[in-house]
């Protein structure tokens, strides 16, 4: 229980920032929560079953290969992930009533992120520890998040725009880019502190998602209704 608990603390401490945010209009608890759960179980399938097929014809074995490590990072795992988070959003959320401003984007997204996160936290923090769960909480979690606000930007904009195709994919490429990055620079372990641009590119995510929710917040159409 007290691993589970370490697994999921961050994952609902970011929910919670993110739904107090959300200022003016806030979005059903119901739809929040099933983004949540399709997040957390149909999010994994998706991008299980991408794993499996990039491994079958793209075998990217070599650690210390800086090319198979640039395209595992940015093809592999950041296309697949947020592109099986992409289409919950944009399937699921994005044509609902409910998704009435552009700050619902950062919602939804953020809530199938965390959904994704969960999951993927809960089998990392099971298999290592404490110690894992400590480090995932200040890393890999806040990156998920930022990707998620990140995506979610673009495809709240999406929702009350005549360009919806380009904004909603800008969005997507946008939380690859920054995933592919994070990920890159973890995956080189044969370069002494490459690992430093992890961080780097995790806090540039924050800043700008900072400013991607200050954006939307204060553009609101239910702004002046309060």
């Amino acid at each position: 229980m007290a691993l589970l608990l370490a697994a999921l603390a961050p994952v609902f401490f970011i929910i919670i920032y993110v739904y107090l945010k959300d200022k003016y209009e806030k979005e059903p608890k119901q739809l929040m929560l099933i983004a949540f759960v399709l997040g957390a179980v149909i999010s994994i399938i998706i991008t299980s079953i991408m794993y499996y097929v990039f491994d079958w014809f793209l075998p990217l074995k070599d650690r210390s290969d800086v090319v198979q490590q640039f395209i595992k990072a940015f093809f592999v795992v950041g296309l697949t992930e947020e592109f099986s988070k992409y289409v919950i959003v944009r399937y699921f959320a994005q044509n609902r009533k409910a998704f009435n401003e552009a700050f619902d984007g950062i919602v939804y997204a953020v809530m199938v992120s965390m959904g994704f996160a969960a999951t993927e936290n809960i089998f990392y923090v099971f298999e290592s520890g404490f110690e894992t769960a400590f480090l995932r909480a200040i890393t890999a979690i806040p990156a998920h998040a930022t990707f998620g606000v990140l995506m979610g930007y673009f495809m709240g904009k999406a929702k009350f725009s005549n360009n919806k195709v380009v904004l909603n994919l800008s969005g997507l490429v946008l939380a690859i880019v920054f995933h592919g990055a994070y990920d890159f620079f973890l995956f080189i372990d044969s370069i002494p502190g490459i690992w430093i641009g992890a961080f780097l590119s995790l806090f540039i995510g924050v800043l700008l998602s900072r400013q991607a929710i200050k954006h939307h917040q204060e553009n609101s159409r239910f702004k002046n209704e309060l």
